[in-house]
C-alpha cells in the first residue's frame, strides 16, 4: 500500500516536500517514483529513483524538485521547490516491479497566488 502525503497551496515560487510512505510486503521492485496529472492533461513522469539510487527527471521540473527515499522508513519523498502555476496537478506516487507499476492515492498541488 502507497500512502501520499503534504500536498496543498501554496504561492509561485514556494515550496513543498510530498512524502509517500509504503507499506506490506513490498519485494522486488526496481523503481519508484512520482508520477502528476493536471486537470485535462496527460498523466506525466515527474520524477523516478531506482533501487541503486539513480535518479530521472521530467524536463519540465529538472533543477527544481528532488526525489529521495529513506530506506529504513520505506518512504520516497519529493521535495518540490520554485513552484509555478502550471505545476499544479495531483500526485501520484507510484512503485514499480519489473516493468509494472503500482499506485497509491494521490495527493493534490495547487500552486496560485
Amino acid at each position: 500500500q502507497l500512502q501520499a502525503s503534504g500536498g496543498g497551496l501554496v504561492q509561485p515560487g514556494g515550496s513543498l516536500r510530498l512524502s509517500c510512505a509504503a507499506s506490506g510486503n513490498i519485494f522486488n521492485f526496481n523503481a519508484q517514483g512520482w508520477y502528476r496529472q493536471a486537470p485535462g492533461k496527460r498523466r506525466e513522469l515527474a520524477a523516478i529513483i531506482t533501487s541503486i539510487a539513480s535518479t530521472d527527471y521530467a524536463a519540465s521540473v529538472k533543477g527544481r524538485f528532488t526525489i529521495s527515499r529513506d530506506n529504513a522508513n520505506d518512504t520516497v519523498y519529493l521535495q518540490m521547490n520554485s513552484l509555478r502555476p502550471e505545476d499544479t496537478a495531483v500526485y501520484y506516487c507510484g512503485l514499480r516491479t519489473g516493468v509494472t507499476w503500482y499506485w497509491g492515492q494521490g495527493t493534490l498541488v495547487t500552486v496560485s497566488s
